[in-house]
């Protein structure tokens, strides 16, 4: 006989935390002591700017010079941090018997709401 019959719960221990790719809980804040940021510049001068751009946003970087004939500057990812949106906040709207924010007088549920 089969034993789907006497048993009582699962019969294959279902596993609950299935968890597919590399590192998939990995932390790796870019610019962190642990990740500093890899960039590359094609002067002495532009590391100082670099370097001084970095120590601004309170980041870590690796900044080496690349200063043969065809080189390319390659900061995209400090770009990419420096321009990063912030979160947008909302006010927080009156409740609907409040007064309305436009001045009005009325309650908000009369007004603008």
């Amino acid at each position: 006989m089969s034993d789907k019959f006497f048993f009582k719960g699962r019969q294959d221990a279902r596993v609950s935390n299935i968890e597919y790719g590399y590192e998939t809980k990995a932390s790796s804040k870019a610019g962190s002591k642990k990740y500093p940021l890899a960039l590359t510049v094609t002067n002495q001068a532009r590391q100082q700017e670099v370097e001084a751009l970095v120590a601004d946003a309170q980041l870590h970087a690796v900044v080496s010079i690349n200063d043969s004939d065809g080189a390319v500057e390659s900061i995209t990812e400090l770009t990419a941090l420096l321009n990063k949106k912030s979160a947008v906040k909302v006010d927080k709207l009156p409740a609907r018997n409040e007064p309305c924010v436009c001045g009005s007088g009325k309650k908000f549920k009369k007004c603008c709401g």
